[in-house]
């Protein structure tokens, strides 16, 4: 689909601090492989002037939530979804999962904007509008596919910001008995 990219990797020993983690940076080497395979599976290179378009996407925005480590050789699905298509920019969602075990676990989420930029010829950059060549082969996901997050239980999570609402909510008191 045109709104969705699948890479698979391997945590290698030079990914882990001294415990066999894999360091929180390489979340985002690990978003960047799977965005690299997105535009290549459209056609392109993510260094746009090899296919001749003289713009960039540099990264404006970046974050990572983390919930459960990954270890030296586990085996992680990096799903990237468009979460949305401006007229400049491409914001990506990525959900990693553990697969070593029976079921693959969510063990972190990630975003990513980038803005599609041209060089000016003082060395600055200006924001442009994606190229139509790139930007007509790339839809955001549908809506309900973006709110579907698997938890650790593998069952669908509730948003975040129901999640919220729920955590902050005022806890009900006991109705009182008429006299």
């Amino acid at each position: 689909m045109p709104y969705e990219f699948k890479a698979t990797r391997r945590v290698e020993f030079s990914e882990t601090d001294m415990e066999g983690i894999m360091h929180f940076s390489n979340f985002f080497r690990f978003m960047e492989t799977a965005e690299c395979g997105f535009i290549r599976s459209l056609g392109y290179s993510i260094a746009l002037g090899r296919n001749g378009l003289s713009v960039g996407l540099p990264r404006v925005h970046a974050e990572c939530q983390y919930h459960s480590p990954l270890r030296f050789e586990d085996e992680v699905l990096i799903h990237l979804l468009v979460e949305k298509k401006g007229r400049r920019s491409l914001t990506y969602q990525f959900r990693f999962y553990h697969l070593n075990d029976e079921k693959q676990r969510l063990v972190a989420r990630g975003r990513l904007t980038a803005v599609c930029v041209k060089r000016k010829k003082d060395g600055t950059m200006k924001a442009v509008e994606l190229p139509a060549v790139l930007a007509d082969k790339i839809h955001a996901a549908p809506a309900d596919l973006l709110a579907e997050t698997a938890t650790l239980s593998g069952r669908p999570e509730r948003s975040r910001r129901r999640l919220h609402k729920a955590a902050t909510a005022k806890p009900k008191q006991p109705r009182r008995a008429a006299k």
